[in-house]
């Protein structure tokens, strides 16, 4: 298999000592399996442990891949198991599973290592290997067209399995990205997915697989609702779990006991927290200022423009070590989503060519939020990224500080969409609000709801769980939250409280 492909099946083959100690470690949970079915057996390293570890199971192992298959057969028949087993090709995506599974006799347990892979990841590679696209997130307006509807592989086929075994007693044990485990125990515990009980065991991935991904063995047993919640475990060898992580409040949370604890901090949050501006075309857009006073960008072109449409940017790296000073400019287009562009053209012709110089790269954008737009059109914009005053905090970092951010040669300063922020008209009621969200109790309510192994560990919905007034009160803050309360009153539409309160919502569905 090639490296393209190998890419586009997300084919991290399972090392035998690996499947080996999985293996040894479900028989110490009590799993004795009459079935063992392997979905995506790839040379089958995981069929020649579970053969010897559970020695009267019937085993059956899928294969997209023929060469594959053909060398878990032999893998079988040298382990003398092939009047026990049956390898053959199947392709995950066609197969119906729910059938597979009902024909399964005695006790089943379904093993494996799906594919490591991302949905576009492989449409980038022009690849067929992916699902029937259904939005099965059930994502609404652009967040199923942006980073949100990006998905991996794994995700939907584990999704596809739990669905397949709903009602029936079963062990399922997988490993995969600590990421996709949470978001298909997520999507279990919300849809009546029938988890009874479940684990994390943490690996080392670039140990087995040379990935620098954090890495687990999902383990659950299906069949009934229990509690939602599941034990992590450093390591396959780990007696004790490190923390238990969960449902509860308005979402997932990755420290249970902290979070019960301080349980009176989760709350709609009164102020509406936006994303910074995404334009995907940095190359362009994003600009440096030389010691000439000109502006050069990534491409080492030096351009002159007019400053209509020049702003002071900052990005997460910034925010995560507080610099409020700017290093670069970004040429901001619109200042409202759908702005028509093309007056451009009449207040800064110098800007106008500049951007049709470019024209390729902005067409070049792969998101189809772009589509049937504007030309040079940006997302994240609104009389909000305008405000005098924001305190911003940086997505991609575990460790959320919150800054205050003001004006820089009297233009206000702005973000990109690695970042989130509030913005205010007001600098005392700004600086309030950070000095809140700075405090220890606030921090340490965010650590129990930030999953640092998370690609963006701070969100939109999780910084909107976050009750102002019960965090001033717990940071000796509630006299000053009290009188910003009563100067400022929050000006937030309502409808927006109203929307922000649905998208944080996740009732489990389903029978209780």
């Amino acid at each position: 298999m090639n490296v393209g492909a190998k890419i586009e099946f997300g084919d991290f083959q399972t090392p035998l000592d690996l499947a080996a100690d999985v293996c040894a470690l479900l028989k110490s949970l009590g799993v004795q399996p009459n079935t063992i079915i392997e979905p995506t057996c790839g040379t089958g390293a995981f069929l020649a442990a579970a053969a010897r570890a559970f020695p009267q199971a019937q085993l059956l192992g899928l294969d997209i891949n023929a060469d594959y298959v053909a060398q878990a057969k032999t893998a079988l028949k040298t382990a003398h198991t092939e009047h026990r087993s049956k390898v053959q090709t199947q392709d995950f995506f066609s197969h119906d599973w729910a059938a597979e599974v009902a024909k399964a006799g005695g006790n089943l347990l379904i093993l494996g290592n799906l594919p490591w892979v991302t949905n576009s990841t492989v449409e980038r590679l022009e690849g067929s290997n992916l699902p029937v696209k259904d939005n099965f997130m059930g994502l609404r307006g652009i967040a199923a067209r942006t980073g949100k509807a990006n998905f991996d592989i794994s995700e939907w086929m584990l999704i596809q399995l739990v669905k397949a075994l709903r009602g029936r007693k079963a062990w399922l044990a997988m490993l995969c990205k600590t990421a996709t485990a949470r978001k298909l125990l997520r999507f279990a515990w919300q849809n009546d997915g029938r988890i009874a009980e479940a684990f994390l065991y943490r690996i080392d991935a670039k140990k087995h697989f040379s990935a620098s991904v954090d890495a687990c063995l999902l383990v659950a047993h299906t069949g009934t609702n229990g509690p939602v919640e599941a034990a992590v475990f450093n390591d396959l060898a780990s007696a004790k779990p490190d923390v238990k992580i969960g449902l509860a409040g308005k979402d997932l949370v990755a420290d249970l006991r902290t979070y019960r604890r301080l349980r009176n901090f989760e709350g709609l949050c009164t102020y509406q927290w936006r994303s910074g501006v995404k334009h995907d075309c940095a190359s362009v857009m994003e600009l440096w200022r030389n010691s000439g006073g000109k502006m050069r960008n990534k491409l080492g072109e030096e351009v002159e423009l007019e400053p209509d449409y020049l702003f002071p940017l900052l990005k997460c790296s910034d925010l995560a070590n507080s610099r409020t000073k700017p290093e670069r400019w970004l040429l901001l287009t619109q200042r409202q989503v759908g702005e028509d562009t093309s007056r451009i053209a009449h207040v800064a012709p110098k800007t106008w060519r500049y951007l049709n110089r470019h024209h390729a790269l902005f067409k070049a954008r792969k998101s189809s939020i772009y589509n049937k737009r504007a030309d040079f059109s940006v997302f994240g914009v609104g009389d909000y990224a305008f405000a005098p005053w924001k305190v911003a905090v940086s997505g991609l970092h575990c460790n959320p500080v919150f800054v205050l951010l003001g004006s820089y040669e009297g233009k206000p300063l702005l973000l990109d969409d690695t970042c989130y922020f509030l913005s205010f008209d007001n600098k005392a009621e700004a600086q309030v609000v950070a000095k809140i969200l700075n405090s220890a109790p606030g921090r340490e309510f965010l650590s129990a709801l930030v999953f640092e192994d998370a690609k963006r560990p701070v969100t939109v919905e999780l910084l909107q769980r976050l009750n102002l007034r019960e965090i001033a009160g717990a940071a000796g803050l509630a006299e000053g939250w009290e009188k910003t309360a009563e100067k400022f009153p929050s000006t937030q539409p309502q409808e927006e409280m109203v929307q922000g309160l649905m998208l944080m919502e996740t009732p489990r569905k389903g029978k209780k």
